[in-house]
């Protein structure tokens, strides 16, 4: 089946919500930021694949911005969006919502970008579809992806001079 070339950007929308127990949550009755991070991966990469229709694999959490403590007895929303595409790569936003379950107050917790990588069924990186927005807020994030897609370059040639760094003085150089 042919991919198609253009999809909308809510083609990809998916929403996950969990209630916070005291297993989630350290010491302080906050959710572990680890699990946090699990969620957004498991979130960003449905999000990534429906959109891609075909495997994907995380490329990259370009950030999580940690804002508001999440606490015990809270519901913690994820919405994952497709944001921009390359060739094969796709940008992924997820905002992250708290809510305190008896109030009903409502609050953004964190947010996360990721790239994720589109995979044939050789494992292969594929071609993906250009990604429409439709709202202002969709706009923006796709308006304003070139900005973090030149920073997530400068910092892979960072991370590849550190490993080129470590690899040199792990041979005694």
């Amino acid at each position: 089946m042919e991919q198609p070339q253009k999809k909308f950007m809510k083609e990809s929308v998916t929403i996950k919500t969990s209630h916070v127990f005291p297993p989630d949550a350290n010491h302080l009755g906050t959710l572990f930021g680890g699990k946090l991070m699990s969620y957004i991966d498991d979130v960003a990469s449905i999000a990534a694949l429906k959109f891609a229709r075909n495997l994907v694999v995380t490329a990259s959490t370009d950030s999580v911005d940690f804002i508001k403590p999440i606490r015990v007895g809270d519901a913690v929303t994820l919405e994952a969006m497709v944001t921009w595409t390359g060739r094969s790569s796709m940008e992924v936003f997820v905002k992250i919502m708290a809510e305190h379950l008896l109030t009903g107050e409502r609050a953004v917790a964190a947010l996360s970008f990721l790239t994720f990588v589109a995979l044939d069924e050789n494992g292969k990186p594929t071609a993906v579809p250009q990604v429409i927005p439709e709202t202002a807020e969709e706009r923006w994030l796709n308006e304003t992806a070139s900005t973090r897609a030149a920073h997530r370059k400068v910092r892979k040639q960072e991370s590849k001079d550190l490993v080129a760094f470590f690899s040199d003085n792990a041979k005694g150089n």
